[in-house]
């Protein structure tokens, strides 16, 4: 089986996309010939051809609201934001109108359009190409909120969200681009072509929206994550020797909410780790929900370990960003409870 890059795999998963349907489209800032800020639309056009995958203006809410006017037209345009940071000129596109096309027409329309954007920290980008915009769209009814922590469920993923009938928001971590990085900004970071996660089929696959992975077993607490904070927590239960049920939740919106309250209520504990700030971040949600469901079956608080609540800041980055180090004290505070 090929190995692939995180770029690779989202690139792929579009030129499988584009070969099976001719209604996929691909287009955005920098996308067509010079193949994307972090290439991952490279020889996509040179392929297909400058109709099916084009450079836009400088204007995300040019290249969302032309997504959608397609979409409602049958194509099925999957679209760069260059950076999840620069999505704001868009958001009334995003929430106002690709969200409700299926309401306000009462099924008659659809809007089957896949957002790309890179998001998250840990490559010095400051704060305007850092940020973690999640919970901004998981606050939309009508949108489909996805997150992949790897190669092989990059594409499986993107495939599944490009095929989706409903608009998706698919957030890419650009610090896992290229490998797995667990937190330790101190240590070269492995490949993916030295993980088994990057092992990935060169055809068509598909991963279903809204169902997580257990990337770790454990009995003593669950955590919860998503995107680069998945790798954080598993090298946080690995430097603590700590027993801990690792979940991948790949989809924030569906959301697994089964697979989750199964697993609290093995283990009695939860921390939820997230790169966003702390407050009204997604956490919050899972947090809220372990609550209602697990209750009586909680040993100790859940815990929420985040970014803090200021802009990404650029000289303290790693203090910032929530390492294995304090995932680790979360970890070992819940044991403690």
């Amino acid at each position: 089986m090929a190995r692939m890059t995180m770029i690779e795999a989202v690139r792929s998963a579009m030129d499988v996309s584009m070969a099976r349907d001719d209604n996929v489209v691909v287009f955005g800032e920098d996308v067509g010939y010079f193949g994307g800020v972090f290439r991952c639309t490279q020889g996509l056009q040179a392929k297909y051809g400058k109709t099916r995958c084009f450079d836009t203006p400088i204007s995300e809410s040019g290249i969302v609201g032309t997504a959608i006017g397609m979409a409602a037209y049958g194509l099925k345009p999957c679209v760069e934001i260059q950076f999840a940071d620069y999505m704001y000129p868009a958001y009334d596109q995003i929430t106002q109108e690709a969200a409700r096309i299926r309401y306000r027409s009462n099924g008659d329309f659809t809007c089957p359009i896949v957002l790309r954007m890179p998001t998250g920290g840990g490559i010095f980008g400051g704060q305007t190409h850092s940020q973690s915009p999640e919970a901004l769209f998981t606050h939309v009814c009508g949108l489909k909120v996805v997150v992949p922590s790897n190669p092989y469920d990059a594409k499986g993923l993107l495939i599944s969200s490009i095929e989706d009938p409903d608009p998706v928001m698919f957030l890419e971590p650009k610090r896992l681009y290229n490998g797995p990085f667990d937190g330790h900004h101190e240590r070269p970071v492995t490949p993916w072509s030295k993980h088994d996660l990057g092992e990935v089929p060169e055809g068509h696959y598909s991963i279903p929206i809204g169902k997580a992975d257990i990337r770790r077993s454990g009995s003593a607490v669950t955590v919860i994550a998503y995107g680069t904070m998945v790798h954080v927590a598993l090298a946080a239960a690995e430097d603590t020797g700590i027993d801990a049920e690792v979940i991948d939740l790949r989809s924030l919106l569906p959301l697994d909410l089964d697979s989750i309250v199964q697993s609290v209520n093995k283990t009695g504990r939860c921390v939820v780790v997230h790169e966003a700030t702390l407050t009204s971040g997604f956490g919050a949600e899972i947090a809220s929900l372990v609550q209602e469901h697990c209750f009586y079956h909680l040993e100790a608080p859940v815990m929420r370990v985040a970014g803090w609540d200021t802009p990404y800041p650029h000289a303290q980055e790693w203090d910032y960003f929530p390492g294995p180090g304090r995932v680790g004290r979360a970890l070992a505070e819940v044991m403690e409870a």
